[in-house]
């Protein structure tokens, strides 16, 4: 069930309980997570925080602690699936959760006694009406007769036969109905309101709020610009960066002047030209530019970007400065903490690379920041080289329905995409670049799969799927569905593990049947 008041409903009852927080490894659950961390400390609420990166992790991590838990609080992951069935909890132990995922699972939103939403009942949610969905089975229970009734009873046995065959019809077609509704509602999966937002709302009711915890709220906010959750575009680490390093590796700047070709090149110094930037200046580290040429910047860009056909182009403008020399903008606490997060450079576990990440976030620990900043730029390097190196080989595929790419073991730097979120970081690239630079005007309105090694020993692949590039802020995505039906249809081995449903791992011979079925059933 939704709440309408937090700080009643949620915060109060966990105040004089120990309580089990698990959370998704993404930025805004990591921001999130830090806010309430920050409430907790304050009113001295014992937790525990367990990192999970999957349903798999999820399940467990709530196997190993059922029995000493009775509250437990999820962020960004849970709301789209049916908690109760998957975990099967004891009748007394009680779920918050706050999720960015839609859409929501509507036997979460009406279960009313073990399962809490502390969602945003004013995003657009259209959750279908009980009725709809939901039906009591009495009256297709009852005691069927053997037929040997005296004649004077017969009449009222062949009024119940009729009685009950309209009863089964009209069930059968309640059941269709019922079918269709779920399948208008569960088609799309998008994104609602930032998880870390939600928390800061919680502590501005209660009048709890930092500057910190606003700051957190801000970097979670952005984590769903910087990741296409929901539009807005700038320019990545420019602050950390030369100029010239972050336009080459910003994916809206580097496909719209096809930074691949030579021609896009001469574009990219025509650009700079127009705004009167000596190379010089721009391929310099940014804190040793001239000063006045950075008091002017962002008017420069916008105005030049606006010629080049680059109007949706903005620099940033949400900073904090820690001290004098420590200038960050929200954008790159979300790069910084998402490298850490997927960091491949060292074989360290899930739950390591989590902590790393989490503390990124805190003022205290710049060191782990500027440490995430710097592989924030490799893996930045890395996805547009993958993306000049797939369009100039033509990897990029036409399938019929969707456009399609592999990445071969043996790529360069393949390990990174094995992760998540680096891969879905790589497709939008990608996609974006491909729709630059075809002529073909029919693959610029398709969505995109692609898939990458996972686990060469095990014979797995990672797989998701993108949906078109429009020029609306609509964000949804119909590849989760369509993915469990292709599995289906072939019994093809695969897991879903990931929140995001448009994210599959597979086994490698099997790539082939599904991917027939996908195209067979969005042709």
């Amino acid at each position: 069930m939704f709440l309408s008041d937090f700080r009643k409903e949620f915060y109060e009852v966990v105040l004089n309980q120990r309580v089990l927080l698990l959370v998704a490894s993404d930025v805004d659950a990591l921001c999130a997570c830090k806010i309430l961390q920050a409430l907790f400390q304050c009113d001295h609420v014992q937790y525990t925080l367990v990192p999970v990166s999957g349903w798999q992790e999820l399940e467990a991590a709530f196997l190993e602690h059922k029995d000493q838990f009775q509250y437990f609080i999820l962020i960004n992951c849970g709301v789209n699936i049916d908690l109760l069935e998957v975990l099967q909890p004891e009748e007394d132990i009680v779920f918050f959760v706050c999720d960015t995922h839609r859409p929501i699972n509507v036997v979460n939103v009406y279960n009313e006694t073990q399962i809490k939403l502390l969602v945003k009942q004013d995003d657009d949610l259209e959750i279908p009406a009980y009725d709809d969905i939901f039906r009591d089975d009495e009256e297709d229970s009852g005691n069927e007769s053997d037929g040997s009734e005296p004649s004077g009873k017969r009449q009222r046995f062949e009024e119940e036969i009729v009685e009950r065959t309209m009863k089964r019809r009209q069930r059968r077609e309640w059941e269709a109905r019922r079918q269709e509704i779920l399948f208008d509602y569960e088609q799309y999966e998008y994104h609602g309101t930032s998880s870390a937002m939600m928390m800061f709302d919680l502590a501005w009711i209660m009048s709890k709020d930092l500057n910190d915890m606003l700051w957190w709220a801000i970097v979670g906010l952005t984590d769903q610009w910087v990741h296409d959750k929901i539009t807005h575009l700038c320019l990545a680490l420019y602050q950390h960066w030369s100029l010239y390093e972050s336009l080459c590796n910003t994916c809206y700047t580097s496909a719209s002047l096809k930074l691949w070709s030579v021609q896009g090149q001469k574009k990219l110094q025509e650009f700079f030209a127009d705004m009167g930037l000596p190379l010089k200046q721009v391929k310099q580290k940014f804190h040793s530019m001239d000063i006045s040429l950075k008091e002017n910047l962002r008017e420069m860009i916008e105005e030049s970007a606006n010629k080049f056909g680059m109007k949706d182009l903005r620099v940033q403008t949400f900073s904090i400065h820690f001290g004098f020399k420590n200038k960050f903008l929200a954008s790159d606490v979300v790069y910084a903490a998402s490298s850490l997060m997927e960091n491949t450079e060292k074989d360290e576990s899930g739950t390591d690379n989590f902590i790393k990440a989490l503390d990124s976030l805190s003022r205290s620990n710049l060191d782990k920041l500027h440490q995430g900043l710097e592989l924030a730029k490799k893996q930045l390097c890395v996805i547009q080289r993958t993306v000049a190196s797939c369009i100039c080989t033509n990897l990029i595929i036409s399938q019929g329905p969707f456009l399609y790419c592999y990445l071969m073991e043996g790529t360069p730097d393949v390990k990174l995409f094995s992760r998540p979120v680096s891969l879905c970081l790589l497709s939008k690239y990608l996609l974006k670049s491909f729709i630059c630079s075809t002529r073909n005007k029919r693959c610029k309105l398709l969505p995109m799969v692609m898939a990458a090694p996972m686990d060469v020993e095990q014979g797995t692949v990672i797989m998701v799927g993108v949906p078109p590039q429009t020029e609306s802020s609509d964000k949804k995505n119909f590849f989760g569905r369509a993915f469990e039906k292709a599995a289906e249809n072939t019994n093809s081995r695969t897991l879903h593990n990931h929140f995001d449903m448009s994210i599959i791992e597979l086994k490698m011979e099997d790539r082939s049947k599904f991917l027939d079925a996908l195209i067979s059933l969005l042709s």
